[in-house]
């Protein structure tokens, strides 16, 4: 048994996950204003309109008309950064907002709005988790990134999804031992994949863990020209089916370069608008999920994503309201596994590219 199955793990708190709802269809004449409206603030105020992957697709589309970007939390910060702006508007959940304010703490940043969260962010409380890891100060402390800046303070390593497992790799060569946060299903991927000595925190996405292998089978039987494209917040049993597991990166590109005509992609549906753009000729299929009714387990988008839209964008913009604060000490203490990690990115990509 590995040291994750005989320890004793805290029980993340309960929270409330709000229903999945489309936002409402606007009049194309209330869109265009709105459209109108924030790319004149965004103008005005110096500010870039930075957006998530699984924000809706009229984000998206609006960030990439005006200059902005579409990517995952760490490059969207990252971006912010290098930025001439000297606003970030983040569309996303709120620990990404953080992460920007992070990297940019002389910018102001701003959310459409501040009630948009995560569920492994939620998992996952500071003092709590600080706790537990006084409890074992023999591991070193590898968080990945959907995790509040508190979190990010205590920890040795900040990782994304593309790289954890080259980072928890490393670490064990060196005959160390993780203790991982908060996703549960990527920690047991990133274990299985590395071999790792390794502690997992008991969090889990809401929309990744709703993934089922047997209604993925039942669409594959539909489609046995699919290729599956999983991302590792998902359950063992769905990771398996994949031809390909990866970030959402990672998955646009496999969607783009993989021959399949068509593919399952069990990750959320926001990712299609970049993904169809990738790759225009194939068909895109939403992984079945295990809900049966108007919840978030019904459909395969986080509701705390749904929540961004044109509306509060623009109002936001208009008030200067939802602005992301984040204590300059703990601003500091998160830099430190935050540069670790981006400073070993950064070796690994030069090493790839020397010769032999």
């Amino acid at each position: 048994m590995t040291t994750s199955q005989h320890t004793q793990m805290p029980t993340p708190p309960d929270f409330f996950v709000p229903l999945t709802r489309m936002p409402p269809v606007l009049p194309a004449a209330r869109k265009a204003e709105l459209v109108y409206k924030i790319k004149a603030l965004l103008k005005e105020q110096n500010a870039v309109l930075v957006a998530h992957y699984y924000v809706d697709a009229e984000l998206q589309a609006l960030a990439e008309e005006t200059g902005g970007y579409i990517a995952d939390s760490l490059e969207m910060a990252r971006f912010g950064k290098a930025h001439s702006a000297t606003t970030l508007v983040v569309a996303g959940v709120r620990f990404m907002g953080e992460t920007a304010k992070i990297l940019s703490q002389n910018k102001r940043v701003l959310m459409p709005t501040l009630e948009a969260t995560c569920s492994l962010d939620l998992s996952c409380p500071a003092q709590t988790f600080s706790d537990f890891c006084d409890q074992h100060p023999d591991y070193s402390v590898v968080v990945y990134a959907n995790t509040s800046a508190a979190v990010k303070a205590r920890a040795d390593w900040v990782v994304t999804s593309s790289i954890a497992v080259d980072v928890v790799a490393h670490l064990t060569a060196q005959g160390k031992k993780v203790l991982w946060a908060p996703d549960k299903y990527l920690g047991q991927y990133v274990e299985r994949v590395t071999g790792a000595d390794m502690l997992r925190w008991q969090g889990a996405c809401v929309v990744h863990e709703e993934f089922k292998s047997q209604g993925i089978a039942q669409l594959k039987l539909q489609h046995p020209e699919a290729g599956i494209l999983v991302h590792p917040e998902s359950p063992a049993e769905v990771i398996a089916m994949a031809d390909v597991v990866g970030s959402t990166t990672q998955l646009i590109k496999a969607a783009a370069q993989l021959p399949h005509p068509t593919f399952i992609v069990a990750t959320d549906r926001g990712i299609f608008y970049k993904m169809q753009q990738a790759a225009p000729d194939k068909l895109l299929l939403e992984a079945p999920t295990g809900g049966t009714s108007a919840t978030c387990q019904s459909c395969a988008h986080c509701p705390w994503m749904a929540m961004n839209t044109l509306e509060n964008l623009a109002q936001t913009l208009e008030t200067g309201n939802n602005e992301i604060w984040v204590d300059p000490a703990i601003g500091e203490r998160a830099m430190i596994p935050l540069n670790r990690m981006l400073d070993f990115a950064k070796t690994r990509q030069s090493a790839a590219k020397s010769p032999a």
